[in-house]
């Protein structure tokens, strides 16, 4: 077993390097216009199809931290990580019944406009700036450092600064383009993270019927991967009793069993697909069937996910059981599942496997950036520092914070100056986000659908939404006990007492809309500013109807199987 990749494996990813540059180019050409437009730039305006919306949600959101990351969760707790995807699912079908229509039908383009155009211009400006230094502090140096960290792994840690370069210069040549190049090269990314993805899964199915049954077929080594590992193979954890073990205590604190579908599971999933510039820019320039068809397009790609990042940390998981690696290759670390697995591959799909790798990388990193660029240049430069600026410099501001934002997160992700080896990519990411999550969604969906809510309730919200959370993971347990009515804290591996994360953010997110709606009640019945809402905006079509009843059917044959 050989982690190294050979030349046959480098050929292939600079094979796929140039299939993506060339046909990025080439829909750049094609679609160009004579005057440059912000609308078509940003939002690639009416001119990407569903599937290619759909296609490009999922390229953007999955990333190193899936492929590493959700890989090392299957070899821990197993499929229980899947409902991240699978609920994922359901929450991209509320999003294109209920809160897509919203947004088309008051020209929404970005969500600090949302803000201002529902609230008030104090509002939008304080998340316009958030979400800048999140998306570039937070969200792109830590695609950027997870993506060079995972493929220098394979490669050679001494070409990391090498990888990370070629990583930021290939995302910026594809951002350069817009939403519409970005969004034609997604297909071909999510292509090669589907196949690529695929090669490591039926790879290591094989080995793992290699092992157990002597045999050389993938589908009798998932027989044997749920005959090896059965406790890996269910949805739900059981709550801890006084005789679990420390190890089943962990799970549960990361995945805490049914509580976690009445609680943050909802929150985190409606919040990143419902209230994200990074996605809801997709569907924003498409008209409405367009729009929907495509998030639904993307449920469907959801669905498929997890048999890409999760099944491959189940595999390794036998093979370590099993004594199939050596020290050298994989010590039982979760986050080296990944690249353990990789390194059963033959010369060639190993490289194929490094494409899908880098592919998800270059499109999480190119979606951050437009994001970056399309709020830093409509919602703070047009509105505060050029208010007569025409289309063509607007987007050619857009396309100068693009290099300075990707400069940023290779300065910062050099020597890793905010700390994210330390902390780990995905803790790092669920850090800084998940604290703001429940108050941004509050805000968001009263906003939407209640017309009472009041500016002053939304500021509240967002702080007082913020101040829960750092309370309920950090002080919580020590003020008011392990044990009450609304949470059971747990000893965490560093032996502090811990309360589930999902579980702090479905109490956040309830005492942040309790407040928000004691101070909206104390102003008018209907907010002069409240969007109009109109029956007509939610009804399906019955294609529209089919596809959802077909997601919720898989979903539900899902839970069944694996409850």
């Amino acid at each position: 077993m050989n982690n190294q990749l050979q030349l046959t494996d480098i050929l292939v990813i600079l094979v796929y390097f140039i299939i993506v540059l060339a046909y990025g180019l080439w829909v750049y050409r094609r679609k160009k216009s004579t005057t440059a437009s912000t609308k078509d730039y940003f939002l690639a305006e009416g001119s990407l199809t569903w599937w290619a919306i759909g296609a490009s949600l999922i390229a953007s959101n999955i990333s190193a931290e899936h492929f590493v990351g959700m890989s090392g969760e299957g070899f821990f707790a197993g499929i229980a990580v899947a409902a991240y995807e699978w609920i994922a699912a359901v929450a991209l079908i509320i999003v294109a019944i209920w809160f897509i229509p919203v947004y088309l039908k008051n020209k929404i383009y970005t969500m600090p406009q949302f803000l201002k155009q529902r609230y008030n211009e104090t509002v939008s400006v304080i998340m316009a700036v958030f979400w800048l230094f999140l998306y570039i502090f937070v969200n792109l140096t830590s695609i950027l450092y997870l993506g060079s960290k995972a493929i220098s792994g394979l490669i050679g840690n001494e070409f990391f600064h090498i990888i990370l370069i070629v990583l930021a210069l290939f995302a910026f040549c594809i951002t350069i383009g817009g939403m519409k190049v970005i969004g034609y090269t997604d297909v071909i990314q999510v292509a090669v993270l589907i196949i690529g993805g695929c090669v490591a899964v039926y790879l290591s199915l094989v080995a793992v019927d290699e092992v157990v049954n002597q045999g050389n077929s993938a589908i009798s080594g998932l027989g044997a991967l749920m005959k090896e590992a059965p406790d890996h193979f269910h949805m739900i954890f059981d709550k801890p009793t006084a005789a679990s073990s420390a190890e089943y205590v962990q799970k549960y604190i990361a995945l805490p069993g049914i509580t976690m579908y009445f609680a943050g599971q909802w929150i985190s999933n409606l919040n990143y697909w419902g209230c994200n510039q990074y996605i809801t820019q997709r569907a924003l320039g498409a008209d409405l069937q367009t729009a929907r068809n495509g998030i639904l397009f993307a449920g469907f790609l959801k669905l498929f996910m997890p048999v890409i990042v999760m099944l491959p940390g189940i595999a390794a998981f036998v093979l370590y059981q099993n004594g199939y690696f050596d020290a050298s290759v994989f010590d039982g670390k979760k986050d080296g599942a990944y690249a353990a697995i990789l390194s059963l591959l033959p010369v060639g799909m190993k490289g194929l496997s490094v494409a899908a790798l880098t592919a998800a990388i270059v499109a999480s990193l190119a979606g951050k950036a437009n994001s970056i660029s399309t709020i830093f240049t409509l919602d703070i430069y047009q509105k505060y520092f050029d208010t007569k600026a025409n289309e063509a410099k607007l987007v050619r501001i857009g396309r100068v914070s693009i290099l300075v934002a990707m400069l940023i997160a290779v300065f910062c992700t050099w020597e890793d100056l905010l700390g994210i080896g330390g902390e780990g990519g995905y803790t790092f990411i669920q850090k800084y986000t998940g604290f703001i999550s429940p108050g941004v969604f509050a805000m968001f969906l009263l906003g939407m659908f209640w017309k009472r809510t009041t500016g002053a309730a939304a500021v509240a919200g967002v702080l007082s939404g913020f101040i829960l959370s750092v309370v309920f993971n950090n002080y919580a347990p020590s003020w008011f006990g392990s044990e009450t009515i609304l949470y059971t804290a747990y000893l965490n591996a560093a032996g502090e007492y811990e309360i589930p994360f999902m579980v702090n953010m479905g109490w956040t997110f309830f005492f942040t809309v309790l407040i928000m709606v004691l101070i909206s009640l104390g102003g008018p019945k209907v907010n002069p500013k409240a969007f109009d809402i109109d029956r007509s905006m939610f009804k399906l079509k019955p294609s529209s109807i089919a596809m959802i009843t077909m997601l919720l059917m898989i979903v539900l044959a899902l839970y069944v199987k694996f409850w």
